[in-house]
């Protein structure tokens, strides 16, 4: 008699990072330290038997995964810090099921007490989401540090996800930046657009991005600055969405070369709701830049 073999546990404790998750104002201008222990539910016989890191679960990117969460853009419930620590780590092939608890001992109690934890059991299988995945169209650029290696590593994280699927990648594309006037010169783009299949609705989406910038060196001080990794929502089908954080479509893609060319080469037929055939936008731009290459990210790289 076979069936799926027996579960075994890697634990990582006391992972920490400075955050600034909450509610309240404070909270999320002064920060506090928060800390995560994570139960890794997997098969390790196969590993032990080989010794083959590849046949289990490298827990140091798992650990880099949590802190990351831990650190990233404030959410307010350690609920949803926990959960999306679980997702994390369930983008992970390997992981069958997960344990996360988030400690969050800074926590404004107006009593004594030593820490307030939440505490999420996850499965392959159990996340949740809208009926129907919807298509996302994503805008990638960087000019900074290594540019091509951003922007493959990006879409390498976002397509780990367990609720996001990277469908198609247009060629890399060379452009000049585009600054202020009087601003200093800056180094020259790489850009590319992304087609990404999700059932993440497009706040949690954006969440998600921004945390990727996180991970890569972006801060937001600066409009129009050099950048080492920008991640645009440009649009999602034909839904319309605003509010102070998100726009779609995107209020500026239409008079953008550097997206369009790159999106009518990866979806020649796409039409940006409100303005038309994407070809054909692009074709009114004007070419942007400079190709470069076709084949620079691969699935599961």
């Amino acid at each position: 008699m076979t069936g799926q073999p027996a579960l075994d546990r890697i634990t990582l404790r006391g992972l920490r990072a400075r955050g600034f998750h909450g509610v309240l104002a404070a909270e999320r201008e002064l920060g506090q330290e928060f800390s995560a222990d994570v139960v890794l539910h997997v098969a390790t016989r196969e590993a032990a038997a080989g010794d083959d890191l590849t046949a289990t679960v490298n827990y140091a990117e798992v650990a880099k995964d949590v802190v990351a969460v831990l650190a990233g853009p404030p959410l307010d419930l350690i609920e949803t810090v926990a959960a999306r620590i679980a997702e994390q780590a369930l983008r992970r092939p390997r992981v069958a099921a997960v344990d996360v608890t988030v400690h969050k001992p800074q926590a404004p109690v107006p009593v004594p007490f030593t820490d307030v934890t939440v505490h999420v059991h996850r499965r392959r299988g159990d996340v949740g989401g809208p009926a129907a995945p919807y298509d996302v169209v994503l805008a990638l650029g960087a000019n900074l540090g290594d540019p091509r290696e951003s922007l493959a590593a990006a879409l390498t994280e976002l397509d780990r996800h367990p609720r996001v699927d990277v469908t198609a990648v247009s060629p890399l594309l060379r452009s000049a930046a585009v600054v202020r006037p009087g601003a200093r010169a800056q180094p020259d783009y790489l850009n590319a657009v992304a087609l990404l299949r999700t059932t993440l609705p497009p706040r949690e989406l954006l969440a998600l991005c921004q945390g990727v910038e996180l991970g890569h060196g972006r801060v937001r001080d600066e409009q129009w600055g050099p950048r080492p990794l920008d991640l645009d929502l440009v649009a999602a089908d034909d839904l319309t969405w605003q509010d102070p954080d998100l726009t779609l479509p995107h209020p500026r893609a239409h008079e953008r070369g550097f997206v369009l060319a790159p999106w009518a080469r990866v979806a020649p037929h796409a039409v940006l709701p409100g303005h038309g055939p994407v070809a054909e936008l692009a074709a009114r731009a004007g070419e942007p830049g400079e190709w470069l290459t076709d084949d620079w990210w691969e699935a599961g790289g």
